[in-house]
């Protein structure tokens, strides 16, 4: 039964995909220069901005945790919502792990991912890049660095939910729920839509010193959830990831610029035994390219997992 498939075709559901996103961040866009101007801030250079004004900070918080939702949660539903007839919180991964342990995997697995991070991180910083790169890079990190000052403790709070658990949500559903779907059925090669979708995941955060560590996680997000069925699993781990990393930089501020020194040999422990936990997710999963995507016979509620 395949009633519940609106658009059967995975080159349309992509086509339909990006037009959504295309609109959404058009309209993001749009809206937050409204809220700046609503509030008389003016955003014609990036230059002039003046980083440490604080009703500045607190009104680009609020932009940062509308965009979450105009350009992620939103285009994702909308995806679900043209595309399936059903339950599409499910259609979109929100269901149980097929392990219980996979859960707290995906958590042992994100933090011990953090020296390889750091390490290839460091070597995306010897990338050279345009001088025009260069400066939007510096910019985002004294973006960055503006938002995470600590001006009261409630401020380590109000970060962790717009920086950390926000974006972990929104990009979980619009990048590993919709995009990740749809470039496996197309590639019809669980890996490699993983890795393509890691790619214009890490691509199209615009920071492109940060481009291999955040592909890199990227990837593990992707596998802890095709392997476990669910997108819970991929939301944890990326949260962790970011309030780690908020937390962090929160007292130690040197990290938004800078990737701190890492062994070798630290780096190296630390692939493999990320490279270990992926390898036992996919020892312990059930899913199939198959049993996602051949769905002659299954219900709108029946192991459409992805």
């Amino acid at each position: 039964m395949r009633g519940h498939l609106r658009i059967k075709s995975p080159l349309s559901q992509l086509g339909l995909f990006l037009g959504i996103f295309g609109v959404a961040y058009i309209l993001i866009g749009v809206l937050s220069v409204l809220i700046y101007q609503a509030n008389g801030i003016s955003i014609a250079s990036l230059e002039t901005i003046d980083w440490n004004n604080p009703h500045f900070i607190s009104i680009s918080k609020w932009v940062q945790a509308l965009s979450s939702v105009f350009l992620f949660i939103l285009p994702a539903y909308l995806y679900a919502r043209f595309t399936f007839t059903g339950n599409y919180s499910y259609f979109l991964g929100f269901r149980n792990a097929e392990k219980a342990n996979m859960y707290v995997l995906a958590v042992v697995g994100i933090l011990l991912a953090i020296p390889f991070v750091f390490w290839i991180g460091k070597l995306n910083e010897g990338i050279p890049l345009p001088e025009g790169l260069t400066k939007l890079e510096q910019q985002a990190g004294q973006q960055m660095a503006a938002f995470l000052k600590i001006r009261n403790p409630f401020d380590i709070v109000v970060n962790v939910f717009i920086i950390a658990l926000l974006p972990a949500i929104g990009e979980e559903l619009c990048f590993r729920g919709a995009l990740q779907r749809i470039l496996i059925q197309v590639t019809r090669n669980p890996w490699a839509g993983i890795v393509l979708t890691a790619v214009l995941f890490s691509a199209l955060h615009l920071q492109f010193s940060g481009f291999l560590p955040r592909m890199f996680l990227g990837i593990a997000l992707g596998a802890f959830y095709w392997f476990s069925g669910s997108i819970y699993t991929s939301m944890i781990a990326h949260f962790v990831n970011n309030a780690v990393q908020v937390i962090w930089a929160s007292y130690a501020p040197d990290v938004i610029e800078k990737n701190p020194e890492i062994p070798v040999l630290a780096a190296i422990a630390s692939g493999i035994v990320v490279w270990a936990i992926l390898w036992f997710f996919q020892k312990q999963s059930t899913v199939t390219w198959a049993k996602v995507y051949h769905t002659d016979e299954l219900t709108p509620f029946d192991q459409f997992i992805a």
